[in-house]
Protein backbone atom coordinates (compact mmCIF):
# COMPACT_ATOMS: atom_id res chain seq x y z
CA UNK A 1 0.00 0.00 0.00
CA UNK A 2 1.34 3.81 -0.47
CA UNK A 3 0.31 5.93 1.63
CA UNK A 4 0.55 10.35 1.27
CA UNK A 5 1.41 12.90 3.74
CA UNK A 6 0.80 16.57 2.99
CA UNK A 7 2.72 18.89 4.84
CA UNK A 8 3.87 22.86 4.56
CA UNK A 9 0.48 24.53 4.78
CA UNK A 10 -0.12 27.40 7.01
CA UNK A 11 -1.25 31.09 7.21
CA UNK A 12 0.92 33.75 4.26
CA UNK A 13 0.29 37.32 3.15
CA UNK A 14 -1.05 37.88 -0.07
CA UNK A 15 1.72 37.82 -2.26
CA UNK A 16 3.72 35.06 -0.58
CA UNK A 17 4.67 31.91 -1.11
CA UNK A 18 4.32 28.69 0.37
CA UNK A 19 5.95 25.05 -0.81
CA UNK A 20 3.69 22.33 0.00
CA UNK A 21 5.05 18.46 0.34
CA UNK A 22 3.46 15.55 -0.02
CA UNK A 23 5.75 12.21 0.85
CA UNK A 24 4.88 8.88 -0.26
CA UNK A 25 5.64 5.70 1.68
CA UNK A 26 6.22 2.90 -0.78
CA UNK A 27 7.49 3.11 -3.98
CA UNK A 28 6.33 6.40 -5.95
CA UNK A 29 7.43 5.13 -9.33
CA UNK A 30 4.02 3.22 -9.19
CA UNK A 31 1.91 6.69 -8.63
CA UNK A 32 1.61 8.06 -11.78
CA UNK A 33 0.01 10.13 -12.80
CA UNK A 34 0.17 12.32 -9.16
CA UNK A 35 -1.55 15.74 -8.70
CA UNK A 36 -2.98 18.40 -6.15
CA UNK A 37 -6.56 19.20 -5.45
CA UNK A 38 -7.73 21.77 -3.14
CA UNK A 39 -11.00 22.31 -2.13
CA UNK A 40 -12.09 25.76 -0.16
CA UNK A 41 -14.71 26.21 2.48
CA UNK A 42 -18.34 25.43 1.03
CA UNK A 43 -16.78 24.94 -2.59
CA UNK A 44 -16.21 21.46 -4.31
CA UNK A 45 -12.66 19.78 -4.45
CA UNK A 46 -11.00 20.77 -7.89
CA UNK A 47 -8.11 20.13 -9.31
CA UNK A 48 -4.87 22.70 -9.03
CA UNK A 49 -2.07 20.67 -11.04
CA UNK A 50 -1.19 17.62 -12.08
CA UNK A 51 2.16 15.91 -13.03
CA UNK A 52 2.55 12.83 -15.77
CA UNK A 53 5.14 11.18 -17.37
CA UNK A 54 3.92 13.42 -20.17
CA UNK A 55 4.33 16.77 -18.35
CA UNK A 56 2.20 19.12 -16.40
CA UNK A 57 -0.97 20.93 -16.24
CA UNK A 58 -2.23 23.01 -14.48
CA UNK A 59 -5.76 24.89 -13.80
CA UNK A 60 -6.37 28.15 -15.27
CA UNK A 61 -6.41 30.01 -12.23
CA UNK A 62 -3.20 29.01 -11.01
CA UNK A 63 -1.05 29.02 -14.64
CA UNK A 64 1.98 30.99 -13.80
CA UNK A 65 1.70 31.48 -10.31
CA UNK A 66 1.87 27.34 -9.23
CA UNK A 67 4.37 24.56 -10.44
CA UNK A 68 3.81 21.15 -9.64
CA UNK A 69 7.24 18.68 -9.46
CA UNK A 70 8.33 16.11 -8.04
CA UNK A 71 11.33 14.44 -6.74
CA UNK A 72 11.09 10.21 -6.99
CA UNK A 73 14.74 9.78 -5.21
CA UNK A 74 12.94 11.02 -2.06
CA UNK A 75 9.33 10.10 -2.88
CA UNK A 76 8.19 13.65 -2.64
CA UNK A 77 5.47 15.41 -4.54
CA UNK A 78 5.33 19.57 -4.38
CA UNK A 79 3.49 22.78 -4.89
CA UNK A 80 5.79 26.00 -5.30
CA UNK A 81 2.95 28.33 -4.49
CA UNK A 82 4.14 31.90 -5.71
CA UNK A 83 2.22 35.22 -5.77
CA UNK A 84 -0.63 33.44 -3.53
CA UNK A 85 -4.39 35.70 -3.41
CA UNK A 86 -7.21 35.16 -0.84
CA UNK A 87 -8.80 33.12 -3.28
CA UNK A 88 -6.32 30.71 -2.79
CA UNK A 89 -7.18 29.81 0.82
CA UNK A 90 -8.25 25.92 0.48
CA UNK A 91 -6.93 22.49 2.02
CA UNK A 92 -4.66 21.46 -0.73
CA UNK A 93 -4.64 17.74 -1.03
CA UNK A 94 -2.53 15.13 -2.60
CA UNK A 95 -3.94 12.47 -4.56
CA UNK A 96 -2.07 10.03 -7.12
CA UNK A 97 -3.00 6.62 -9.11
CA UNK A 98 -1.79 3.21 -8.80
CA UNK A 99 -1.84 1.79 -12.15
CA UNK A 100 -0.53 -1.77 -10.48
CA UNK A 101 -2.93 -1.76 -8.05
CA UNK A 102 -5.94 -0.43 -10.17
CA UNK A 103 -7.01 2.46 -7.74
CA UNK A 104 -5.95 5.54 -6.12
CA UNK A 105 -5.26 7.07 -2.69
CA UNK A 106 -5.76 10.66 -1.45
CA UNK A 107 -3.70 12.44 1.54
CA UNK A 108 -5.39 14.24 4.10
CA UNK A 109 -4.96 17.30 3.23
CA UNK A 110 -3.03 20.56 4.66
CA UNK A 111 -4.77 23.96 4.87
CA UNK A 112 -3.43 27.01 3.33
CA UNK A 113 -4.58 30.03 4.60
CA UNK A 114 -3.96 33.69 2.62
CA UNK A 115 -4.45 36.50 4.12
CA UNK A 116 -5.59 39.90 2.45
Amino acid sequence: QVQLVESGGGLVQAGGSVRLSCTASGDIFTINPMAWYRQAPGKQRDLVAAITSAGTNYADSVKGRFTISRDNAKNILYLQMDSLKPEDTAVYYCYGELPDYGMDTWGKGTLVTVSS
